[in-house]
C-alpha cells in the first residue's frame, strides 16, 4: 500500500489534469485543505487553464508534505491524475517512474505503463452521471486517488468538503466520494493495476 510516508522526506507532488468544466481544480482545493487543516501536514497548490474557461485545459498541481513547502511549484509529479486525452497526452511523460497514475477511462486511451508505474482506472464520469451529473466525476476520482494512494486519511477528505461546493451539493459530493474510494478499495484488492 501506498503512503505519503513513503516519500522522501514526507512529500508529496500530485499533478490533477482535465479539461475546464470537470473540476480538476477543486479536486486540487478539496484534497490540500484536507491535507493542511484535517490532517496537520503543510499544502501549497498552482493552478492552469487553457485559453477557454470550460472546454479548455485545465491543472492543478498540489504539494503535500509533511514538513514546510520551500518551493511551491512541482519538480516531477509523484501521481498525475488525468481526465481527459489532451492531459494524458500532454503530462504522462513527466510522472516518475515509480509513480502513479490515476486514469478516467472512458476519456482516456492509455498506452502501456512506463518502468515501475502502478496505472489504475476508474470509470469516474460514467458514475457521476449515473448519479444525474457528470460533475460528480471529480469527487469520484478523488475519492478513488485517496483509496489508492492513503495520503490522507479519508475522513480529513469528507471534513474538508463543506465550503468547497454548495452546501446543497454536499450530500451528493460525499456520496461521489464514497463510491470513488470504495472502487479504490476494490481495485487494489482485486488487481494491482487496472
Amino acid at each position: 500500500m501506498f503512503h505519503i510516508r513513503d516519500r522522501c522526506k514526507g512529500k508529496m507532488e500530485i499533478k490533477f489534469s482535465g479539461f475546464g468544466g470537470q473540476g480538476i481544480i477543486r479536486m486540487g482545493l478539496v484534497l490540500g485543505r484536507a491535507a493542511s487543516i484535517f490532517d496537520n501536514k503543510h499544502a501549497t497548490l498552482t493552478q492552469s487553464f487553457g485559453p477557454e474557461a470550460r472546454g479548455g485545459a485545465c491543472s492543478a498541481q498540489l504539494i503535500v508534505s509533511e514538513q514546510r513547502i520551500l518551493y511551491p511549484y512541482l519538480t516531477q509529479p509523484d501521481i498525475l491524475v488525468t481526465m481527459s486525452q489532451e492531459a494524458y497526452d500532454k503530462f504522462e511523460h513527466n510522472l516518475k517512474e515509480d509513480g502513479i497514475l490515476l486514469i478516467e477511462k472512458d476519456l482516456v486511451r492509455p498506452h502501456p505503463p512506463r518502468k515501475k508505474i502502478r496505472q489504475y482506472t476508474v470509470l469516474a464520469t460514467r458514475i457521476g452521471e449515473e448519479m444525474g451529473n457528470r460533475i460528480f466525476a471529480n469527487m469520484v476520482m478523488l475519492g478513488f486517488m485517496d483509496a489508492v494512494t492513503k495520503i490522507v486519511p479519508q475522513e480529513a477528505l469528507r471534513k474538508a468538503l463543506p465550503g468547497m461546493v454548495p452546501d446543497r451539493f454536499i450530500k451528493t459530493n460525499l456520496v461521489a466520494m464514497e463510491k470513488g474510494y470504495e472502487l479504490g478499495l476494490e481495485k487494489l484488492s482485486h488487481s494491482p493495476q487496472t
